[in-house]
């Protein structure tokens, strides 16, 4: 859920804090106020496309960020963690969005830590859902119309099963056509799998052979350096030959007696004893590292002949790389896997046999979930064409008929199905299964059932959406749903039963809707009034949350306008006081027998007064 959104420098908005509550929130306005401009923000969040003109005139950048709860989304929590934006013991989540006016460049951070823009849709998709009159794609899009209708009907769990089943029956293709393709030069490809395992057998290379080999050239071909240094450096240290004590007193002999001399400090002056202790731990380890010195020079052996030896291993090693164009390790693997493929290519026909036969039974036993797919798919279909007629009808469309279109394509190299409309039959597939889902309409009695983006007008677009969404709600798993002027196109006759609907979707998500209709706006639960004003010759947003009298005057100033009569406000009470009737109605009914939040059409306006 949303629970607050903060916006700087967007458009004509400067600054705008706006807090959320459960439930239906209504936003309304007078034209050109920043209703849309605070949706559009919000869709920022959810990896929306920025502009830098959407950046407020002479400032350099804008910023949106929000505040969600996880409480009713618990299933994002392993979204987060995999991503490496959980935080224990926290159960909120803040997206924001910030776009530069100069470069239009813009970074998207949760909780505070910056994303990728994909990343940012993937998490702000899942808790925000934005739909308006022109948007539709939900509807217009063919290929989202499978996924709806296996939403309502939580067929989902089928669709998993059929889209592993698919993966497998592609992987046991794929192997059968490198098998065809082998074949032609197989002869030839044992032959070279053979070079390759004979080659690497006989130079019997190591991983890291090569890598050891260099590392000790280097050391031979500076050798005389190397011993030249280990010993100055012993020397340095610890060296017990008179001549050297002559010249330079050892390191070891030095910190001995500095050592000494600060124990028996300390036993003068107690404060001193953490110096006494610091030079004795220095004294160890400066013997320490002599006595690993010595051993490292005692063990330094520069053979005769050793580096012409190793010259000639690595050439060895680089001739074998270059003839297979590989390094150590790779050449190691190939040789490794060539044993199984030379004993795969001289068994052809029955490795063949067995995939083959892999193949088969993965596809009967995709045929058969495809097909009892397809059927719950009909039977679902048939009860959403229902419900959307009925919601349709509630929507002052009450001829609307709703068909779902589920056909299937012809193939011989896809499984054999059999439903209602199929008869032991080859039908193509892929993850979702072997059928073609489309929304068929017809708005108006005696015509055809044509595909829905053909045909539904802007207002028809626009209540098919709410009576989708409202039925889909149930099973949609997105906390907050936003609808932008969802009632365009509808009448104050139809808007009672718009804001019933969009309503009645709270009982499982938070709706925030911008809405034209008082209709609509008297079924809110928090009601926010949006205007602006002119400061200093600038335009800027304000956005007030309405107490009950405020309210009245609002809706009375949609019904008739400003200045707002006795009448108007008379209406809008009446208006008010019908939606709140209808609400206590549904909420008296739930207590005995829960259900849908969607509430039957009241044709009396007075009826339940």
């Amino acid at each position: 859920m949303l629970l607050e959104l903060q916006i700087s420098d967007f458009a004509i908005i400067e600054q705008l804090h706006l807090r959320l509550e459960p439930g239906f929130n209504v936003l309304t306005g007078e034209t050109g106020a920043g209703k849309s401009i605070i949706i559009d923000a919000l869709g920022t969040l959810r990896g929306g496309k920025t502009d830098p003109a959407a950046v407020r005139t002479g400032s350099m950048r804008a910023r949106v960020e929000g505040v969600f709860s996880l409480t009713d989304c618990p299933a994002l929590e392993s979204s987060l963690r995999e991503y490496g934006l959980w935080e224990e013991d926290d159960d909120h989540v803040i997206l924001t969005r910030e776009i530069s006016a100069e470069s239009g460049r813009s970074v998207a951070r949760i909780n505070g830590r910056a994303v990728s823009i994909s990343v940012l849709r993937d998490i702000g998709g899942r808790l925000v859902d934005i739909h308006g009159q022109h948007e539709g794609l939900s509807l217009f899009n063919v290929r989202t119309h499978l996924d709806m209708l296996d939403r309502f009907g939580n067929l989902l769990h089928l669709r998993e099963q059929i889209s592993d089943l698919a993966d497998q029956v592609r992987q046991a293709r794929d192997e059968l056509e490198t098998l065809d393709q082998n074949e032609s030069r197989r002869l030839e490809r044992i032959a070279e799998l053979r070079y390759l395992i004979e080659d690497v057998s006989a130079v019997q290379p190591q991983p890291t052979e090569e890598h050891d080999l260099l590392h000790e050239r280097q050391v031979l071909q500076n050798a005389a350096r190397i011993t030249d240094l280990v010993h100055t450096a012993y020397t340095l240290l610890y060296q017990s030959d008179e001549a050297h004590r002559s010249r330079a007193t050892p390191a070891v002999e030095t910190m001995a007696r500095i050592a000494d001399s600060l124990i028996e400090l300390a036993r003068f002056d107690a404060e001193a004893e953490k110096l006494a202790d610091h030079a004795t731990e220095l004294r160890y380890q400066v013997e320490d590292l002599a006595a690993t010195v010595r051993a490292y020079r005692d063990h330094l052996d520069f053979e005769p002949g050793r580096l012409d030896e190793i010259e000639e291993r690595l050439t060895v090693l680089r001739d074998l790389q270059r003839k297979y164009n590989g390094a150590i390790p790779e050449l190691l693997e190939r040789a490794a896997d060539a044993e199984t493929e030379i004993e795969r290519l001289s068994h052809s026909a029955e490795y063949r046999a067995s995939l083959e036969a892999r193949e088969a039974e993965l596809l009967n036993e995709l045929g058969a979930i495809a097909s009892d797919l397809s059927r719950r798919r009909r039977t679902t279909g048939d009860e959403l064409a229902r419900e959307i007629e009925g919601a349709m009808g509630d929507l002052a469309m009450p001829h609307v008929q709703f068909h779902v279109s589920i056909t299937y394509e012809a193939d011989p190299q896809g499984v054999r199905a059999n439903t209602d409309a199929i008869h032991d039959q080859y039908a193509a597939f892929d993850k979702t299964g072997i059928d073609r889902v489309e929304f068929l309409i017809s708005p108006n009695p005696g015509e055809s059932l044509k595909p829905l983006a053909r045909i539904a007008s802007g207002g028809e677009s626009a209540r098919l959406l709410l009576a989708l969404k409202s039925i889909l709600s149930r099973v949609d798993d997105v906390p907050t749903l936003v609808f932008d002027e969802i009632d365009v196109g509808v009448g104050g006759r139809a808007g009672q039963v718009v804001g019933q609907k969009l309503w009645g979707m709270t009982e499982t998500h938070q709706v925030i809707c911008i809405s034209h209709l008082p209709q609509v706006a008297a079924f809110a639960d928090t009601h926010y009034a949006i205007s602006k004003e002119i400061i200093d010759n600038r335009t800027r947003t304000r956005i007030d949350r309405l107490n009950n009298e405020e309210r009245i005057d609002e809706l009375a100033a949609m019904l008739d306008g400003t200045p707002v009569s006795e009448h108007s406000r008379g209406n809008a009470r009446e208006i008010t006081e019908r939606s709140t009737a209808l609400k206590r109605r549904h909420h008296n009914q739930t207590q005995n027998a829960p259900s849908s939040k969607t509430l039957e059409s009241n044709p009396d306006p007075v009826a339940d007064r």
